[in-house]
């Protein structure tokens, strides 16, 4: 089994905090978005991840540090890691045909911006699966459409009347990717263009027209990382999701409390200082970092950070930020300094 992942694009939603970090490398509950996503992805395979491929950007935003933190998540899963580029923003299926050498045999496609909690079996008599979540306001996501059979047999994008309430989350599998890349040459042959930009969505109408039997996986949570103010909140959602699991350490050892209360769910990372602080509930707190005189909650605070005298709500900090202030919903990016 393959695993593929397009992140070449800048995250300009989520900036200021996209300006130095590429957004799939940001970490939420502790560990970046693209690590989260892909290491779920392999739980729910439940078999052996032969290669993880990664369309990145361009070599001077997406540098060795980002190859090596994905080599490095690829061989924890005991896979081999391929690194792609994509130098021009030309779409979502321009991106997968970047990886047009690791497009053979089965694999799954997941776009770098979401996180999902699922557990389920792949269907063995589908060529594919698209996986989708129920939605409350279809209209604003593209949708599937199923027919009786519950075969998916089109994909409506933000439609005006109803047409079901799956929307797809950007995560798809394909029982042989090479059928897939055969469809996305056409496209970009013929120059096939939606809004400017090639999309997966018609190479994937292709193989429908070809008689190529797509089913509908559904997650049991999709989380959105697209801007500041959702990506808070998943982070909020992913530290009661890891609580609750009892898997991973989330306050770590080194963490030096004076005076101080963490109300969990929290996750606090290597040689943190609290003093006379109040932390949590859904706080993640990166490696590093001195607060003092504070109370944080329902907060992304990154690493190498010295907050002072704060009353922190819904705020999202980035690395080495010296902060002293009563500022409450900030969104502060790297290196900043508000005293």
């Amino acid at each position: 089994m393959k695993i593929i992942v397009p992140m070449a694009g800048r995250g300009s939603r989520l900036r200021p905090h996209s300006l130095t970090v590429p957004k799939p490398l940001i970490p939420v509950a502790g560990q970046p978005i693209v690590h989260r996503l892909v290491k779920d992805i392999a739980k729910v395979l439940k078999e052996p991840i032969d290669e993880i491929a990664f369309i990145l950007g361009e070599p001077a935003f997406f540098g060795d540090d980002v190859v090596m933190s994905l080599q490095n998540l690829a061989k924890s899963l005991g896979a081999k890691a391929s690194i792609y580029r994509q130098d021009q923003p030309l779409g979502t299926g321009h991106a997968i045909m970047c990886a047009k050498e690791s497009l053979s045999g089965p694999a799954v496609i997941a776009y770098a911006d979401t996180l999902i909690r699922a557990n389920f079996n792949l269907d063995p008599d589908a060529d594919a699966v698209i996986w989708v979540k129920q939605v409350d306001q279809p209209e604003a996501f593209g949708v599937v459409k199923l027919n009786s059979n519950e075969d998916i047999v089109e994909l409506v994008e933000k439609p005006k009347s109803f047409v079901s309430d799956l929307a797809v989350i950007g995560i798809y599998y394909f029982k042989d990717v090479s059928v897939l890349k055969q469809e996305l040459q056409y496209v970009l042959d013929n120059n096939i263009v939606n809004g400017g930009e090639y999309q997966i969505n018609d190479g994937i109408k292709g193989m429908m027209a070809k008689g190529n039997v797509f089913k509908a996986g559904q997650v049991d949570e999709w989380m959105d990382c697209g801007n500041k103010t959702v990506t808070v909140e998943t982070n909020a959602r992913m530290l009661g999701f890891l609580q609750a699991d009892g898997d991973e350490q989330l306050v770590a050892s080194t963490v030096k409390l004076t005076n101080s209360k963490i109300i969990e769910p929290c996750f606090i990372g290597e040689h943190v200082v609290l003093n006379n602080a109040t932390i949590g509930p859904n706080v993640s707190i990166g490696k590093n970092c001195i607060i003092e005189n504070s109370s944080i909650k329902n907060s992304l605070i990154q690493t190498h950070n010295t907050i002072k005298n704060a009353s922190l709500n819904e705020a999202m900090i980035g690395n080495y930020v010296s902060y002293d202030g009563n500022f409450k919903k900030v969104s502060i990016g790297d290196y900043s300094v508000l005293e």
